[in-house]
C-alpha cells in the first residue's frame, strides 16, 4: 500500500466590502479568535495565503491548503463555512482547484515508465 498523496487545494477568494471595512487590527483579531482555533483542531491541513488583488479583478486572494487527509480538509472547510470568514459576510469562494503535486509520478512508477520532472531541481 502506498502513502496517501499530498493533496493541494487552490481556493480562489474574493473579499467583501464588509471585510475591507474592518480595520487591520479588527481583521487580525477576527483571524486569531475565529480562524486560528479551527486550524488548531485540524492539524493535518496547512494553509498558505496569497494576495492577488493587485494582479486580477476576478479574485482578491488565493488560499492554498495542503493535506494528505481529505476528511480533515473537508471538516476544516465546513468549520470555516460556519463562520463569517467563508460564510457571510467576509469572503466569497470563487473557485476551488484540487491538485496532486507531481501526481503523474506515482502513475509512471507503478507502470514502470521512465520518470521525468516538471519541478525545478
Amino acid at each position: 500500500m502506498t502513502d496517501a498523496p499530498k493533496l493541494t487545494f487552490f481556493m480562489h477568494l474574493r473579499s467583501s466590502a464588509a471585510w475591507l471595512a474592518l480595520s487591520r487590527q479588527a481583521r487580525a483579531d477576527f483571524i486569531a479568535a475565529t480562524v486560528r482555533p479551527i486550524f488548531a483542531r485540524h492539524t493535518d491541513v496547512t494553509l498558505r495565503f496569497y494576495d492577488a488583488e493587485a494582479f486580477t479583478g476576478r479574485i482578491t486572494d488565493v488560499a492554498v491548503f495542503e493535506t494528505t487527509n481529505l476528511r480533515a480538509y473537508y471538516f476544516l472547510i465546513d468549520a470555516l463555512r460556519d463562520t463569517p470568514f467563508l460564510g457571510l459576510p467576509y469572503f466569497e469562494v470563487v473557485e476551488i482547484i484540487p491538485a496532486i503535486e507531481d501526481g503523474y509520478q506515482e502513475y509512471t512508477d507503478a507502470e514502470g515508465i521512465a520518470a521525468y520532472s516538471w519541478s525545478s531541481p
